[in-house]
Parts: structure tokens; C-alpha cells; sequence
């Protein structure tokens, strides 16, 4: 294995010379420069990556704090993290993982550490505990999600409320006066959970807006044959368009339209809030408005990025919900 002292030997320069060349923290002679990187090339020479990160107080490491509860969708979250490994890889990053139940002290760890240059977070709450302590990290910081009150964090995320009240508007746009809200777990809303609280917002105030009588609900991710459709047909049965913003519950909630003979979308128009992937996958293909996880964990990274490179004015960046029409949206049946 070539070492610095061989680079220095074959160079004729001091060990240390071949350093501040690598480092850049001493001015060297363009001259010798030119030398101790021709050198450098021709016996393919590569610094050890941690001496190189103690000489330049980078890691090349971004942080990313992922949520992996009972109630999340472990397949969608992977989404944002594959998304964001490609894009750090692209800036030649590397990813390191932490989890939601780690907590503040694990970020503060991370930081103390020196293991990331900086840090982005996901389970972003609207009254988020942790924006406190974010807001003294001498590191980058990124939201993925939008708290309340970010007080000067940058953001990014789909515009949540406008995907709440794109849904709403495709079916009153088709005839609909009943719509029913499937959201997630009670306990994303006890959370205060931001992507949950933003959605129910856009999905309330355009039902309001349209004169639509609207109702919400909320089904675990571990959705169980019978109970909640059960209750949710019992409740309104005048019900004629369902919104699904819970991908967990889907397959178990179409299964059940289907065995009481509920047929989509003649008899109940279903919106699903789900990656383009799972939404066609259905022998119905739902008309959907997409997860835009790809293009978050990529936006992410390039915000982080911008902020690393010294752009560190904050800036909250939604992306417009897309909703792409397909088999399972229909103009109600007259009842």
C-alpha cells in the first residue's frame, strides 16, 4: 500500500509538504503542487479517509433520522432513504441512519462526534420538540417535513395541504357530496405527526370550500378484516368517495369493499394517497396522488448540500401534489 512518506520520497518533498497539499491548509508553490499531485497519480496514492477528515474537519458523512414505528410504512420510508443514498453518493456522501426513538440525544451524539457534516431529519411533528435543540447544532440542518413553527430551519416535503385539497376537489369536480377521509393511525395524530395534520387541513377547508359533507377517520397500519370499514359504512352509508391517505390500509380496505360486494368505483369512487408504484399495482388501478419519495430524499440531499457549501439562508420548499386519474374515480351513482 502506497504511503504519504512514499509520495514524499518519489516527490522529494517533506511528508508534511504532501499534506498541505492534500489538506489545503498551507500554501504551497503552484510548482510543487503540480509535483506532489503528479506524484500522487502515478503511484495511486489515497489518503486514508479518516486522517483526511481530521485534516479537513469533514466527514463526507450526512446523518438521516428515519422513523421505523408499527405504524410507519417501512417500504415507502426506504424509498426517501434510497433516494437520498444515491443523491449523497452523487456528491460523493455517504448516508448514516439513525431512528426516530433515538431522540435528541442521539443527533446531539452525532454532532459532538464530529461523524456528519450535517443532518436531516424525517417524523418531522407540527409542535416538534426537537426544533429547539436542531436550531443549536453547529451542523446544516434539513426538515423533511414542515413543523409548525420551523423558526428559521430549511424544509422540504410534499405540499401536504394541497394534496388534501387536490382529493377533495377531483371528486366534488365528479359529482361527489359524501366523502369520507381513511387517514392514518390515532396515534400519527396524537403525534401532532406534520404530513398528517397538513393533509386534514387541505382535505377540511376545500370540503368546506365546495359545500361537501366531509367526515374523517383513522385506521392502524395493521388494518384488521371487518372493524373499521364496518364502522366507517355504518357511520355514512350515503358515503359515495373515499380519500385514503394510509397505504398500509389499502390492500386490507379494498379486499373488504370487495367481499360485501362494494363494487369501485360504481358504487364508492376511492383516492389513494400512495406511490405511483402501488397505486397501478391493484387489479383496479386507483387514481391516485403520488409520494413523492424519490424526489424529496433527492431534494433533501441538495439542500443539505447548498447549506454545506455556505447557502445557509433557510427555505421551506414544497412540492405541488400530482394526481394522476385512473380506474377507480367515477361520478357517483344516483342513490
Amino acid at each position: 500500500m502506497v504511503t504519504i512518506n512514499d509520495v514524499a520520497a518519489a516527490a522529494g518533498v517533506a511528508p508534511s509538504t504532501v499534506s498541505y497539499v492534500i489538506s489545503g491548509k498551507r500554501a504551497i508553490s503552484p510548482k510543487t503542487r503540480r509535483l506532489v499531485e503528479d506524484t500522487i497519480r502515478k503511484l495511486g496514492y489515497h489518503p486514508h479517509a479518516g486522517a483526511r477528515a481530521l485534516a479537513s474537519s469533514k466527514t463526507n458523512v450526512l446523518a438521516l433520522v428515519v422513523p421505523l414505528r408499527t405504524d410507519t410504512n417501512v417500504a415507502v420510508v426506504m424509498e426517501f432513504v434510497a433516494s437520498a443514498v444515491t443523491a449523497a453518493r452523487a456528491y460523493d456522501h455517504d448516508l448514516l441512519l439513525l431512528t426516530t426513538d433515538e431522540g435528541p440525544a442521539a443527533l446531539r451524539r452525532v454532532v459532538s462526534s464530529a461523524i456528519a457534516d450535517a443532518v436531516m431529519v424525517m417524523d418531522v411533528e407540527a409542535a416538534d420538540p426537537r426544533v429547539p435543540m436542531l436550531l443549536t447544532l453547529d451542523r446544516p440542518v434539513v426538515l423533511i417535513g414542515v413543523p409548525d413553527h420551523p423558526d428559521g430551519l430549511s424544509c422540504v416535503d410534499l405540499d401536504f395541504a394541497a394534496a388534501g385539497e387536490a382529493s377533495v376537489a377531483h371528486l366534488a369536480g365528479l359529482g361527489h357530496r359524501r366523502i369520507v377521509l381513511v387517514g392514518p393511525g390515532p396515534e400519527v395524530y396524537q403525534r401532532g405527526t406534520s404530513y398528517a395534520t397538513r393533509f386534514i387541513r387541505g382535505f377540511t377547508a376545500e370540503a368546506e370550500r365546495r359545500d361537501v359533507q366531509a367526515a374523517t377517520t383513522a385506521w392502524p397500519a395493521a388494518y384488521q378484516h371487518g372493524g373499521g370499514l364496518d364502522d366507517l359504512l355504518a357511520r355514512h352509508p350515503d358515503v359515495t368517495g373515499l380519500v385514503v391517505h394510509n397505504e398500509a390500509a389499502l390492500p386490507g380496505l379494498l379486499s373488504d369493499l370487495r367481499y360485501r360486494g362494494v363494487r369501485v368505483p360504481e358504487d364508492i369512487s376511492v383516492v389513494a394517497v400512495c406511490p405511483d408504484s402501488m397505486a397501478v399495482h391493484y387489479p383496479i388501478p386507483l387514481t391516485s396522488i403520488a409520494i413523492p419519495a424519490r424526489e424529496v430524499g433527492t431534494l433533501a440531499v441538495e439542500t443539505v448540500m447548498r447549506q454545506l457549501a455556505g447557502h445557509r439562508t433557510a427555505e421551506t420548499r414544497l412540492l405541488a401534489p400530482k394526481l394522476a386519474v385512473r380506474a377507480s374515480t367515477a361520478p357517483p351513482a344516483h342513490r
